[in-house]
């Protein structure tokens, strides 16, 4: 990276760096870039390509149909009720 690039990134981000900051920044950039070509220069001609690291499993539990509350018991909490639903004030005329 370059300071021509480095003014860009100031200026997308919207920040204005002082001289001894902007320094700090290129030097991590550049040791990033450092370790970029490091890991680049690795043989993985035969190395199986890896999404995550572990093994992913659905911990969902199975769904399963069961009733949990009866009509009856859902209806006692009704402030009123009709025809063994709830019964509602009109929000619209």
């Amino acid at each position: 990276m370059d300071a021509c690039q480095m003014q860009r990134l100031e200026q997308l981000n919207r920040v204005a760096l002082t001289e001894e900051e902007r320094e700090k920044a290129l030097a991590f950039f550049a040791s990033r870039f450092a370790d970029m070509e490091k890991c680049n220069a690795v043989d993985t001609e035969n190395t199986e390509r890896m999404v995550h690291i572990f093994a992913l499993e659905n911990v969902l539990r199975a769904d399963e149909k069961k009733k949990i509350f009866s009509r009856e018991d859902l209806l006692k909490g009704a402030p009123e009720q009709t025809d063994g639903y709830w019964q509602v004030p009109r929000l619209l005329e």
